[in-house]
């Protein structure tokens, strides 16, 4: 006579996760790292805004020892880089790699401005004129 192979049952506490079980932890870790990746996002472009206010200020500050220089405002930023002929220019006031905002568009100057001589305008997140919110243009002084 032949001896029947017993059968071994596994405890409750020590059998794997069902296929089930895994679908839902995998949409469950899905969900907190869209949540976690959209707050880092929305928070690198309000921290964006906030450098480009800063460099502005410093930016308007480098145009306006231009002017004492050379009793002049410049024409286009890229004056503030190199001399371009123009007499008592001491600079460079300014690199390249400054009159761009962190989203890399092209900080504009505009004379006259709306409330003095000059103005100086980054486009914002969107890198369109006007908007809402991290996506509104950026102007000073």
């Amino acid at each position: 006579m032949q001896a029947m192979p017993r059968k071994f049952s596994v405890p409750r506490s020590q059998r794997g996760m069902s296929l089930i079980e895994i679908m839902i932890v995998i949409v469950l870790i899905g969900g907190v790292l869209a949540l976690i990746t959209s707050r880092v996002m929305g928070g690198q472009d309000r921290a964006n805004v906030k450098l480009t206010e800063s460099q502005l200020i410093t930016l308007a500050q480098k145009v306006d020892a231009y002017r004492q220089d050379t009793g002049r405002l410049p024409d286009s930023l890229d004056q503030l880089v190199t001399s371009g002929g123009q007499p008592n220019w001491l600079g460079p006031y300014a690199t390249a790699e400054e009159l761009k905002d962190p989203w890399q568009t092209p900080i504009e100057l505009r004379r006259p401005g709306t409330n003095g001589p000059f103005e100086l305008v980054s486009l914002g997140a969107d890198q369109q004129p006007g908007g809402e919110s991290v996506n509104a243009d950026i102007r000073k002084p």
